[in-house]
C-alpha cells in the first residue's frame, strides 16, 4: 500500500486512489457532531452562495459553515462543534460549506474513494481503508484557511498513516501540545463567539467516533456525506 501526505487545495487535486481530506479545525470535526445530533444528510459545497441555492431544495434544512473562520450572515450555524452538540438536528439535512475542508472535497477530482478525516475519528477511517487494502492512499492535510501548513491535521495524517502501517505510535502528548499552537486561538477571548474554547476540546477528543463520513459527488458538483458505522 503506498501512503502519501499531501496538503491544502493543490494538495487534493493531486490525490488518487482512496483519499482523505483531513480538517481537524473544524469542519470535518463539526460535520461529525452534525452527524451525531441526529442529521440524516449533510452536503459538502465549495461557495457560500452554493449553499444558499442548496437550501431551496431541501424543506427540512439547516446551513453550517464559516468564510475566513468567521461566521456568515443567515446560516443557522458556524463553524462549531460546540454548537452542534447543543443542536437538534434529527431529520435534517446540514449544508456545509467552509473555507479549507469543504473545497478539499470538492477539489478532490481523482479520488477513486472519498472520505473526510479528524481526530475525533481517525481509528474508525484507518480501519475502513484497511478493509478496502488499496494499492494508493492519500491523505490530504488542509491547513489553516487551505493556504498554512497546520499541525492537527498532519498529526490526523500521520495517525491514519501510522495505523495503515501497524505501527504503534503515540500522538497524545502532540494532540495535548496543541493547545499552546494551531489551537492556541480558541482560547483568545476575541474569537469567543465564533470560536469557543470547548471546540479545541471537542475536536481533539482522539477517536471519540466509531464512525466515517464518506463522501459520494453528486451531479451537481457538491459531495454528499454518508455516515458509515464501524
Amino acid at each position: 500500500m503506498k501512503i502519501e501526505i499531501f496538503e491544502f487545495i493543490s494538495g487534493a487535486k493531486k490525490a488518487t486512489g482512496v483519499t482523505v481530506i483531513i480538517d481537524v479545525f473544524r469542519a470535518f470535526s463539526t460535520a461529525c457532531y452534525a452527524s451525531d445530533a441526529g442529521a440524516v444528510r449533510i452536503i459538502a459545497t465549495s461557495e457560500v452562495q452554493k449553499a444558499f441555492e442548496l437550501r431551496n431544495n431541501y424543506k427540512n434544512c439547516v446551513l453550517s459553515g464559516e468564510s475566513d473562520e468567521k461566521n456568515i450572515e443567515e446560516f443557522d450555524f458556524g463553524n462549531s462543534p460546540t454548537e452542534m452538540i447543543k443542536a437538534d438536528l434529527n431529520g435534517k439535512t446540514v449544508i456545509q460549506t467552509t473555507t479549507a475542508g469543504t473545497r478539499g472535497l470538492i477539489n478532490a477530482i481523482n479520488a477513486d474513494v472519498l472520505l473526510t478525516g479528524s481526530i475525533i475519528n481517525a481509528d474508525a477511517v484507518t480501519r475502513y481503508i484497511r478493509a478496502m487494502n488499496p494499492e494508493n492512499v492519500s491523505l490530504v492535510a488542509m491547513g489553516y484557511r487551505g493556504t498554512l501548513s497546520s499541525e492537527e491535521d498532519i498529526i490526523c495524517a500521520e495517525m491514519i498513516k501510522s495505523g495503515l502501517e501497524n505501527k504503534e505510535t503515540d500522538f497524545d502528548k502532540r494532540i495535548s501540545d496543541l493547545k499552546y499552537g494551531a489551537g492556541k486561538r480558541f482560547f483568545d477571548p476575541v474569537n469567543l463567539n465564533f470560536s469557543p474554547p470547548t471546540d479545541f476540546f471537542l475536536c481533539t477528543m482522539k477517536n471519540r467516533f466509531s464512525f466515517i463520513l464518506k463522501g459520494e459527488r453528486r451531479p451537481d458538483g457538491n459531495v454528499d456525506l454518508m455516515r458509515i458505522d464501524l
